[in-house]
């Protein structure tokens, strides 16, 4: 049987390593091409150790230097640009879970390579559609959203047309506002909003329209 190429980019983040989980319990179906990160070091060891990628994208210089030296029988890349001016082969599945618009050059990029793209970044899709639609067609690449939100409204729209659609509404899960009265909620800015109870969401995440309010 053959294997399934699969590349992932930011698979050190909770996305990127949810997949590693999946990958692993099935690894003598995928062929493992491309992992990425930029600061997680410790993450990324692990993972080389589990997967034996054939190609990694470190962005951040030191820890590419560090880990070039370390692991000298890996492909190690200082960016994506460098590795897909290399790299000419198609992927079968690539996974895009790289946060905010830091991850859209890369999606953009890696939908030439890939069959099939599963796009787990919301800030790339919302700011940047019409660009990532376009290398969708011209590349004849399959979309597939991950997380919650935008999956969601993929299922429920597939096969509709959007004319019948007159609105679409997305609730709210909590957050860090979840046991806030309405009151306190009216006057939280940015600041409370990134301070999420599960994860670092990072200013990058807030749209820049919101700091007006401070």
């Amino acid at each position: 049987m053959i294997k399934k190429k699969i590349a992932i980019i930011g698979s050190t983040g909770s996305i990127g390593k949810t997949t590693i989980e999946i990958i692993k319990k099935d690894k003598k179906n995928f062929d493992v091409v491309l992992l990425s990160t930029n600061n997680n070091v410790k993450e990324i060891k692990k993972q080389i150790r589990e997967l034996k990628p054939k190609n990694l994208v470190i962005n951040n210089r030191n820890n590419y230097i560090k880990l070039k030296k370390k692991f000298k029988s890996i492909n190690i890349f200082n960016s994506f640009d460098v590795f897909f001016k290399k790299f000419n082969k198609k992927i079968d599945y690539s996974i895009s879970a790289i946060s905010g618009l830091s991850g859209l050059q890369p999606t953009l990029d890696i939908i030439k390579h890939t069959k099939n793209v599963a796009i787990a970044n919301k800030e790339s899709i919302i700011c940047a559609w019409n660009l990532i639609e376009k290398e969708l067609k011209k590349n004849n690449t399959k979309f597939i959203p991950v997380d919650s939100e935008h999956f969601s409204i993929w299922y429920l729209l597939k096969n509709k047309k959007i004319e019948t659609i007159e609105e679409i509404i997305i609730t709210a899960s909590g957050g860090p506002f979840l046991n806030w009265k309405i009151n306190k909620i009216k006057k939280a800015t940015p600041k409370f909003a990134i301070r999420h109870p599960n994860w670092s969401m990072g200013k990058k995440n807030i749209c820049r329209f919101l700091n007006n309010d401070e």
